[in-house]
C-alpha cells in the first residue's frame, strides 16, 4: 500500500510539470544506445570517424535537427539531418519557466549532461539558462532534446532518432572531445528568411544570431562564443581575456578575422541589408503552439495521435497537443 501511494505521488507529480524533466524519477538504470555499424559505415563514407568531433544545428520553423562531424578536411560537414517530431511554444528565445518556450542561442553540451535514464527514452540537457541568459534573468530548466513526440519547452525526436542522436554525440564525447555546441535557430537564418521578420521584437536578438550562423557558413568551423554587452559576440580575443560580465560592455578586441573569411561575411551583411529594403514583413495571425515536421504531420493527420504515439515511442507516450500539431504556420515561410 505504502509502495502505490508513493507511485500514485510521483504520476501526479509528474503529470503536474511544465517542462520536460522527470524531476528525478527516471527508469532504472540501462545500457546507453550504441552506435551501430550502419551509421558508422556511413560516417565513413563521408570521410567522419566516429570520435571525431560532433556540432548540432537546431531549425524550429523548419522543425529540423542536423548532426555535423569533422571530415578528413578537418573541418564540420553535415552527417545528417533530422526531421523534428514536436517542439513547443513559437519562434523566438526562452524567457522564463512555463511559458513552453523552446530554447534559441548556442549551448555547450558536456557527458554530464546526457541522460541515458531519461522518461523521454534517452536524452541531452541544452544546459538553458547559459551565462547570457542567466544573466538576462532569464529563469528555466531541464531543457532537452529527448524522444517522444511530446514537448513543453524541449526538442521532440522519436526514440529511434534520439538514440541514435545519442550514440553519435556520445562516441564523440567519449573520443576526447570536451563538449558539443548546439546552435538554436528560430529558421534558417538566410538574408531573406530573416528579413522577413524585421518587425518582429526578435529582430536584434535574431540578427545577433545569424553572426554565429553566418561564420559556420562560411567556414565550415564552430564559432567561437563570447557574452558581453547583452549579447553573444563570436571569434573576439578581448584585451584582459574573456569578459567575466555579459551585462557589461564589451572590451576592445585584439584579433582580426582572416581577411578572406571576413570579406566573405561582408557579404552576407549586404544579402541582408538588400533583403531588408526590398522585403515585407511576415506577421503570424495567430498563436499555435509549436512545430511538428511535415512528414510527421502527415502521420498523425493520416493515422491519429495513439497510433502516431506507438509508431514513434517505445513507451507510447502521448503526442503533446495534437491538434495545435496539425496546424502549420509557417507553411507560408516554406
Amino acid at each position: 500500500m505504502i509502495a502505490s501511494a508513493r507511485a500514485a505521488a510521483v504520476v501526479g507529480l509528474c503529470a503536474s510539470l511544465a517542462a520536460c524533466t522527470s524531476m528525478g524519477f527516471d527508469s532504472a538504470s540501462k545500457e546507453p544506445p550504441k552506435l551501430s555499424s550502419k551509421v558508422a559505415a556511413a560516417m565513413s563514407a563521408k570521410g567522419m570517424k566516429p570520435e571525431s568531433p560532433v556540432l548540432v544545428r537546431i531549425f524550429k520553423q523548419e522543425s529540423e535537427l542536423e548532426v555535423w562531424k569533422v571530415d578528413k578536411s578537418g573541418n564540420y560537414a553535415l552527417f545528417k539531418a533530422y526531421p523534428m517530431c514536436r517542439w513547443s511554444g513559437k519562434l523566438g528565445p526562452k524567457t522564463k519557466s512555463g511559458d513552453r518556450q523552446a530554447p534559441e542561442g548556442f549551448y555547450h553540451v558536456s557527458s554530464s549532461m546526457l541522460n541515458p535514464n531519461s522518461q523521454y527514452y534517452v536524452s541531452f540537457n541544452l544546459g538553458y539558462p547559459n551565462r547570457l541568459e542567466s544573466a538576462l534573468g532569464y529563469t528555466g530548466e531541464a531543457l532537452m532534446v529527448h524522444g517522444a513526440c511530446s514537448s513543453s519547452g524541449c526538442y521532440a525526436m522519436t526514440d529511434a532518432q534520439i538514440g541514435e542522436i545519442y550514440a553519435i554525440v556520445e562516441r564523440a564525447l567519449k573520443g576526447g572531445q570536451d563538449r558539443f555546441q548546439v546552435q538554436a535557430y528560430p529558421f534558417r537564418m538566410t538574408a531573406k528568411n530573416l528579413a522577413a521578420y524585421k518587425n518582429d521584437p526578435n529582430f536584434p536578438f535574431w540578427r545577433t544570431l545569424k553572426d554565429g550562423y553566418d561564420y559556420f557558413e562560411v567556414t565550415r568551423r564552430q564559432p567561437k562564443v563570447s557574452v558581453c554587452g547583452r549579447r553573444y559576440v563570436f571569434n573576439a580575443e578581448f584585451a584582459g581575456g574573456e569578459p567575466a560580465d555579459p551585462l557589461a560592455a564589451c572590451p576592445p578586441a585584439v584579433n582580426q578575422l582572416d581577411p578572406q573569411v571576413a570579406s566573405r561575411l561582408d557579404v552576407e551583411k549586404q544579402k541582408l541589408d538588400v533583403a531588408m529594403a526590398g522585403g515585407t514583413s511576415s506577421v503570424m495571425n495567430a498563436y499555435v503552439d509549436g512545430g511538428m515536421h511535415p512528414s510527421f504531420r502527415a502521420i498523425l493527420k493520416n493515422s491519429g495521435a495513439k497510433d502516431m504515439a506507438g509508431r514513434v515511442s517505445g513507451t507510447k507516450y502521448p503526442i503533446s497537443r495534437p491538434e495545435a500539431a496539425l496546424a502549420d504556420p509557417f507553411s507560408g515561410a516554406r
